[in-house]
Parts: structure tokens; sequence; C-alpha cells
């Protein structure tokens, strides 16, 4: 297949994960949850939550950003979500 066409093909958000890292009490959380509910539910894409207060490793690592929005694993987000943002991200 010519490198070129790999360029031009877009991943199907059905095959893509969204992962919200926060903690239970969290406004921040709780608005970032509607807005990643929203898209994926329209995209079709996963949706997990992952409780920072449970993963001692994931407290080290993002106790001072959350909510913090992963996609298929890597950081897309922190602190607030951007509805346009991550839709787009999830289609490219």
């Amino acid at each position: 297949m010519s490198p070129l066409l790999r360029r031009t093909e877009r991943p199907d958000p059905a095959d893509r994960t969204v992962t919200l890292v926060g903690k239970p009490g969290c406004h921040l959380c709780d608005e970032a949850r509607e807005v990643i509910r929203r898209v994926t539910g329209e995209l079709g894409a996963a949706f997990e939550e992952l409780d920072i207060t449970r993963d001692e490793e994931l407290y080290r690592q993002y106790w001072e950003q959350i909510p913090v929005t992963l996609i298929d694993g890597r950081q897309h987000d922190f602190w607030r979500v951007d509805e346009k943002r991550l839709r787009s991200a999830l289609v490219r």
C-alpha cells in the first residue's frame, strides 16, 4: 500500500477508547464525564473510568492534573475537556 494512502486513512472511532482518570466528589471530573459520554456515545467509541484514589501509580502520575483524559492510553487533556478537540482527536 502506498504511504500516501495510509496517511489519509482515518481510524474508526468505534475502535478507540477514551479513559477518564478522576476521583469521587470532583466537580471537574463530573463535567468531563458529561462531555466524554456525549462524544463517545455519538461516535461509538468506548468509555472507561479509573479512580485515582484506588491506584497508587495513577495517583503519582496524575494527582495534580485530574481529571485527565486519555485516548487509547495516551494523555489527551487534563482539567477540562474541550468537546470539539476530543471529537477531532477521535476521528483523525
